[in-house]
């Protein structure tokens, strides 16, 4: 009898002896997730009009709101010029909205500590809206001339489709936190 409840005591404990979680993997998923997210939304299709949600910019968002302090605020400036380098904005557009909106979540962490869902999707929503209206305006300032019509249905998309963009990156965070073998 005792050897058996031994058994079942020492068996989980078999599973967790010697497993860590990767620090390469740790420290690199959001960063690597953020600078994907920014490529990707050229790839499937070609618009006359903006249609693709700012995916680096929501994932961006996605990881600060699931884990204030993974990404530090200048992390704002090399990831801005990945995603300045494959938006088709002009250069320096996503390196100032995203460190604003960097330092913005900064003071909102700061000032309401706790949160839940809709906090984070209202306080989202409000960020991603900003940011569409505001490279709109910087595109415009730089010759563009768009009416600001144009960008509605992304915005709509945009709103919806964060929950989607946060669910995906709590899966990638419970994965990127997983236990490996570490050999000693």
């Amino acid at each position: 009898m005792a050897s058996r409840i031994a058994r079942r005591i020492a068996k989980p404990m078999a599973r967790q002896i010697s497993r860590a979680p990767s620090p390469v993997i740790a420290y690199s998923v959001p960063w690597v997730t953020v600078a994907l997210a920014s490529i990707v939304p050229g790839w499937p299709l070609i618009a006359v009009v903006p249609i693709m949600p700012p995916l680096g910019f929501m994932t961006l968002l996605a990881w600060r709101q699931l884990r204030p302090g993974l990404l530090p605020v200048w992390a704002a400036v090399p990831l801005g010029i990945i995603d300045d380098l494959f938006n088709g904005q002009p250069f320096g557009c996503a390196i100032v909205l995203w460190s604003v909106t960097m330092i913005g979540l900064d003071i909102i962490e700061a000032r309401f500590p706790w949160r839940n869902f809709l906090t984070d999707w209202l306080v989202a929503t409000g960020l991603i809206v900003a940011y569409l209206i505001a490279e709109l305006l910087i595109a415009n300032r730089a010759g563009v001339g768009t009416a600001w019509t144009v960008i509605l249905p992304q915005m709509a998309l945009s709103v919806i489709a964060y929950p989607i963009v946060g669910r995906v990156l709590s899966w990638l965070d419970r994965w990127r936190l997983a236990r490996f073998r570490v050999i000693d």
